[in-house]
């Protein structure tokens, strides 16, 4: 079947088959009306698993006609306005065609001669990356799978970096905010210090890493005879979108000669920001920074990066292999990715974000975020004037935390029963799609705003939504009460 080899002799079925593909998939975003169709795990799994993957269908129209079927129909759709949920992006059209190169190239970043233009095109743009953040002439970094992965490298390079200063590596400890993300713990765990390294520091009202109490367990940690290995500082947690004071952390880690992350992952948007740059001024003095290009500058997922001050500090994550990247390399100033990287085969998704700013330009971007953000603040506005709902906090970014809270007296555990059955009527019926979290024990409702077509007319349509099937809920269950 070499038929199917993508070579000189199938050009021509390859540029069919793909625009094909593309047809379908662009036929299913111009038409579709609701960001799910609801359809559920029963209904769907039994289609999916009668499909016999031993017996081909040998037509790739009749392969699109399948995937249709059982695929794009009810794939939940980011691109709708209400789409309302997690940190997921609509997608940007020349990182969409970034990406249908770089799969078609195929080509490989952790050597040179495995991707040649490619290898360059990546470290252009991770030089792009650190000059924005300001991290100095040494910096250095790699594209990476996603925001966890990020946290992991630059974790073990500052686990490594503590072990060479001669810290015991038993007695090292991580400091991060309570509603950091649980990339954090995993890390530790994966690094051998166990989740129990990490310590947690609480917030304030704005769900902002207290300071003080950073420097209070900073000192205990020192008179308990252990050793500070790092602060990770949020620039845009994952519930709140609330960025740490990351101006008075750095000051702490250079006085406990701590290293510092700065997980931007959902942030990083403001680096290409005209309007809210600020926000996240004093990240220039991070030891590691990690950003998502998926998050906030509107690109297919993966593409992520790590971010150095010192790039001498990825050696730690260098290993060197006779068959792929002998020492002799170095020597030769031949640049693989793989000596800085903990992943071997990676793929080129540095294009994305390449075509996107070369089409685009970083402005452009910026101002998209820039759009979401100012939405996020005029929904703050409707929620604090909305007598059936309460919201957490002032977004710094694009997140907004609420909950329905009837009019009448009711039980805690009955609204958060209530608010927990608005968001899964609510995505049963496909109309819209939101997230939740908890706050302290309550449950509460979460809108992650990445979308600059959605209006604050699809935001109060939605409210309007919840409010009604949370009352229904309500009303049943009085009804049954009696």
């Amino acid at each position: 079947m070499r038929s199917h080899l993508l070579n000189d002799t199938t050009a021509e079925r390859y540029r069919s088959s793909v625009t094909e593909g593309v047809e379908r998939v662009a036929a299913r975003i111009a038409t579709t009306s609701r960001p799910f169709t609801g359809i559920s795990v029963d209904a769907l799994a039994p289609r999916i698993e009668a499909v016999d993957l031993d017996e081909p269908l040998h037509d790739t129209i009749a392969a699109l006609d399948e995937l249709d079927e059982l695929y794009l129909r009810d794939a939940v759709y980011f691109h709708h306005p209400r789409y309302l949920a997690h940190l997921n992006c609509p997608v940007v059209i020349p990182a969409v065609l970034g990406e249908a190169v770089l799969s078609a190239v195929n080509s490989s970043l952790d050597t040179w001669d495995q991707s040649a233009g490619g290898t360059l095109i990546e470290r252009r743009l991770i030089d792009w990356t650190a000059e924005r953040i300001g991290l100095g002439p040494a910096a250095d970094g790699v594209f990476t799978s996603g925001g966890t992965q990020s946290n992991l490298q630059a974790l073990l390079l500052a686990r490594e970096e503590a072990a060479k200063a001669g810290k015991p590596v038993d007695r090292l400890r991580i400091f991060a905010s309570e509603v950091g993300h649980f990339s954090v713990q995993k890390a530790a765990t994966l690094l051998g210090l166990g989740k129990d390294a990490v310590v947690s520091i609480p917030t304030d009202q704005n769900k902002r890493m207290q300071t003080v109490a950073l420097a209070r367990e900073l000192e205990r940690c020192r008179r308990d005879d252990l050793s500070p290995m790092a602060v990770v500082a949020t620039a845009g947690t994952t519930d709140f979108g609330s960025i740490d004071p990351l101006p008075e952390i750095a000051g702490l880690c250079e006085q406990y000669e701590t290293w510092l992350h700065v997980d931007a992952a959902y942030g990083c948007g403001l680096l290409a920001s005209r309007k809210n740059r600020y926000l996240i001024d004093g990240i220039e003095h991070a030891d590691s920074v990690t950003v998502d290009y998926h998050k906030s500058f509107f690109q297919p997922v993966s593409s992520s990066a790590v971010l150095v001050r010192d790039g001498a500090t990825l050696s730690h994550a260098t290993y060197h292999a006779e068959y792929l990247n002998p020492r002799r390399m170095v020597q030769e100033r031949i640049p693989n990715q793989v000596d800085k990287s903990l992943q071997t085969t990676r793929r080129f998704d540095a294009l994305k974000l390449w075509m996107t700013l070369r089409v685009m330009g970083a402005d452009a971007i910026g101002d998209l975020f820039d759009e979401v953000c100012a939405l996020a603040e005029h929904g703050w506005k409707m929620l604090a004037a909305d007598p059936r709902y309460d919201v957490v906090v002032e977004p710094q970014l694009s997140t907004l935390v609420f909950r329905y809270i009837p009019g009448s007296i009711c039980d805690p555990s009955a609204i958060d029963r209530a608010n927990l059955y608005a968001r899964k009527a609510l995505f049963a019926s496909g109309d819209a799609v939101v997230a939740g979290t908890k706050v302290g024990d309550r449950q509460y409702l979460k809108f992650t705003l990445l979308n600059p077509e959605t209006t604050a007319d699809d935001i109060a349509a939605v409210l309007d939504l919840i409010a009604g099937h949370a009352e229904q809920y309500l009303g049943e269950t009085l009804d049954r009460a009696s």
